[in-house]
């Protein structure tokens, strides 16, 4: 496993949430009291839609809390980061039928990069909350683009995009790859990954939630909207069914940077 995400930058983890832990995490976020959805806010794509996101830093005692910290999340990124690791943040993505938005091509460091993380020891794994298909917009990945280091990024709309001419020089040499996920499906990646997803302009919403790891030693240098390293209290994966606490978010820290750069919430207690 661990080979092979070296290699291509990724891996793909086949129902890593069963389905009944994904009939109770959409439960949750389509009922009219959730908690994580009133938090969610939109962007621009630059090309004239919108992309739903919800996004918080420290995981909580919620359900996706649960997920956030269970087991066979924390195992399979610490082991493939060769060590201690810390949640960095969350989002859930959605984008609604015919008018969610697209992501331009990027890479998660060309952000964090300017967060003051001075390495890439850093993993996002995306989970399926839907099915995601080249339909509905999934995720397209640059095969082994990891290993090309950080590319330059600038801004489009809301988001930022890497050099389109170094990512089609890279597309000469690498396979350009759809990831379809079912729901509870996940994929790992590394954060130097080159990825994109087209806009959804079919009849089917496209929700995703994203969990965002960066190494104990890789902590910050400086004051930031995301999280400094905070010790990650793992839980065991029955967690996950056994949450009561679907809409408890005082663990979390919410942000929204619709309400601008200067915006710095209010940090809670660790978990």
């Amino acid at each position: 496993m661990k080979i092979r995400y070296n290699e291509d930058g990724y891996i793909i983890v086949k129902k890593l949430l069963s389905n009944e832990e994904v009939n109770k995490l959409v439960s949750s976020l389509e009922a009219e009291d959730s908690a994580v959805m009133a938090q969610s806010y939109e962007q621009d794509d630059g090309e004239g839609l919108k992309v739903r996101l919800s996004l918080w830093n420290q995981p909580g005692d919620d359900l996706t809390g649960m997920i956030i910290r269970s087991e066979k999340l924390v195992d399979t990124c610490t082991e493939l980061m060769g060590g201690e690791i810390y949640h960095y943040h969350s989002k859930l993505v959605m984008k609604d039928p015919h008018t969610g938005g697209a992501f331009q091509w990027h890479q998660d460091y060309g952000y964090w990069y300017l967060n003051g993380l001075l390495f890439p020891d850093m993993i996002s794994v995306q989970m399926g909350v839907d099915r995601m298909d080249r339909e509905n917009g999934c995720l397209q990945v640059i095969k082994g683009s990891h290993r090309m280091g950080r590319i330059e990024h600038g801004r489009i709309g809301q988001q930022a995009g890497a050099d389109l001419e170094r990512v089609a020089e890279a597309q000469q040499v690498l396979e350009t790859v759809y990831v379809e996920l079912d729901p509870g499906d996940a994929l790992f990646f590394h954060c130097n990954l080159l990825h994109k997803s087209n806009a959804n302009h079919s009849p089917r919403r496209r929700w995703t939630m994203i969990s965002c790891y960066n190494s104990a030693s890789n902590n910050p240098v400086k004051e930031h909207h995301h999280a400094s390293y905070t010790p990650l209290n793992k839980v065991p994966n029955s967690a996950i069914m056994d949450c009561t606490n679907l809409n408890d978010i005082s663990g979390k820290w919410f942000n929204n940077p619709n309400k601008g750069p200067e915006y710095l919430p209010t940090k809670p207690r660790n978990q």
